[in-house]
């Protein structure tokens, strides 16, 4: 039986695979060249997304982070020249992504909204669950949030 890499390499030529290989090396070197440059907690919480006509998008998932990234952006870009000169990155661009949540974490940020539900109603007269407008909203997660808080609103007003 032949391995997966024999298949590619029948199926493509050695100048493709050698570049498949060189993007592949290319998108785990994040860690590494944040390393070098002082900020490896950089890498857990941002990621290389895609490099377009020579610009390097470097996607992070806190404004605390584009910051700190910024900081070292030309000692960045050097690095990524210097290691990947046949890519011919001309500039970085970051840009602050939308982080999606594991399903442990969002039980937890639902069982903080019920929390503070049950606080906020235990301080105040009774609430009218109805949200106004909340179509106007433009994060669909926020929306979803509101939603279920106004649900879980009329379901206290009721009992």
């Amino acid at each position: 039986m032949k391995t997966a890499g024999e298949i590619f390499s029948t199926l493509f030529d050695a100048q493709f695979m050698e570049k498949a290989q060189s993007y592949s090396k290319f998108f785990d070197s994040w860690k590494d060249i944040t390393a070098k440059n002082g900020i490896t907690a950089a890498a857990d919480h941002s990621h290389i997304k895609d490099l377009d006509r020579g610009i390097l998008l470097i996607e992070m998932d806190h404004p605390g982070w584009k910051q700190i990234l910024q900081t070292k952006q030309s000692k960045l870009l050097n690095d990524f020249r210097i290691r990947f000169p046949e890519l011919d990155i001309s500039g970085i661009s970051l840009i602050l992504g939308k982080s999606e949540p594991d399903s442990e974490q969002q039980d937890n940020e639902s069982q903080e909204i019920a929390q503070e539900t049950e606080t906020a109603e235990e301080q105040s007269a009774p609430v009218t669950a109805e949200i106004k407008d909340i179509e106007t909203i433009n994060d669909d997660d926020f929306k979803e949030m509101l939603k279920r808080i106004g649900q879980n609103i009329k379901t206290r007003e009721k009992s």
